[in-house]
């Protein structure tokens, strides 16, 4: 089996299922509980906030939840919520995630003005482009700091320092769920996901900076300053903090693949690679083979035991607007395949799918000319 398919999920690393069993065995009381067996468990919590933040490097809370789509949803309506009566504009990207995407049609439905800016209009310098956009009404501004598509990469440092020159009081949001561990982020507001980076699924994280207000979505028996209630997952706590201290610091491998990949399928007559050379992350490949429809090559490619994506796996199905977003066509969008990497992959694996690339086209450009 080859899976080439991280950006969706990866395979939890053997670090955060040792942690995750340690935790349930040794370490189960309940964090609230003023017994020896509930001070064990906040201070694994809190042992695994310390590796997060500093895995970030910057100083915050911390605020563990059910994963990036309740960060998300934490931080936009937390915020909107906090902040509505110092305006009502919030800005954000036509590239966004659902879990971003659909939260702002709400809020907009709520009476908040979202303004939605496309990274073809602006593509040389994306983050000033943005930052033009905020005026003394903006609130909120929210940047995915990877797409999780094409691996497109916003400048989150760069991004939170513009916008603040133009307007110190408006909020960052930073969804960092696809460039954590991968690249720097910056943001008064970061929401991060376990299973992105090894961890387990269920488990996420909001960073929070210690001079922005946030209004809880839930409310329950005070934990977590009452901002997100609840009983903490202490066993998915740990094995997020084990996935993050495993997760290594060199990632030049990604480099390699990528270029292998790319030499690779520049080979093929009517492949074009959708990632944009030098503002795209490594891991992350989007690539169409014109003249086949991406869901019929991803189910050849399976029948080979070699896993891909042909978009974001929150979609199930439905058109995405990321393609949109960008400029591409409806014929090159409908092709388009996603290839992510783990530090496991190998040459070998690029090489076996350029291949399996090759064979689908030949095979389903010429039923198509037959059929024709």
């Amino acid at each position: 089996m080859i899976y080439l398919d991280n950006a969706a999920t990866t395979k939890p690393c053997d670090e955060a299922v040792q942690a995750a069993a340690q935790a349930a065995r040794l370490c189960f009381g309940n964090p609230s509980s003023l017994h020896r067996m509930g001070i064990q468990s906040e201070k694994l919590i809190n042992e695994a906030k310390s590796v997060i933040l500093k895995r970030l490097g910057l100083q915050g809370e911390l605020f563990f939840t059910s994963g990036a789509t309740e960060s998300n949803n934490l931080a936009l309506r937390g915020a909107a919520q906090a902040y509505k009566r110092r305006g009502n504009k919030i800005i954000t990207t036509a590239m966004e995630h659902p879990s971003v995407a659909r939260t702002m049609d709400e809020l907009e439905k709520e009476g908040f003005e979202i303004v939605r800016l496309s990274p073809k209009d602006c593509l040389e310098d994306f983050e000033a482009y943005m930052a033009d956009s905020v005026d003394e009404r903006t609130i909120m501004v929210s940047c995915m700091a990877v797409n999780n598509e094409n691996g497109f990469k916003t400048d989150s440092e760069r991004l939170y320092k513009l916008v603040k020159q133009k307007n110190k009081d408006t909020v960052v949001h930073t969804d960092g769920v696809q460039g954590f561990c991968k690249t720097a982020l910056k943001g008064d507001l970061i929401s991060l996901s376990a299973h992105k980076v090894h961890g387990f699924k269920g488990i996420g994280a909001l960073y929070k900076s210690d001079n922005v207000r946030i209004l809880p979505l839930v409310f329950g028996g005070g934990q977590q300053k009452n901002i997100r209630p609840g009983t903490e997952p202490v066993e998915l706590v740990a094995s997020f903090a084990a996935a993050v201290k495993a997760y290594p610091c060199d990632l030049s491998h990604f480099d390699e693949l990528k270029n292998h990949l790319c030499e690779r399928l520049s080979r093929l007559e009517d492949v074009y690679i959708n990632s944009i050379e030098n503002k795209s992350v490594p891991n992350i490949v989007s690539f169409s083979a014109m003249g086949v429809r991406s869901e019929i090559m991803l189910h050849a490619l399976e029948e080979k035991e070699i896993f891909v994506s042909s978009g974001s796996a929150c979609s199930k199905g439905r058109i995405s607007s990321v393609p949109d977003a960008f400029g591409l066509k409806a014929d090159r969008a409908d092709s388009t395949l996603r290839v992510s990497f783990c530090m496991e992959n190998t040459i070998e694996d690029t090489d076996k799918l350029a291949e399996e690339i090759e064979n689908g086209i030949l095979r389903f450009r010429r039923s198509k000319r037959c059929r024709a």
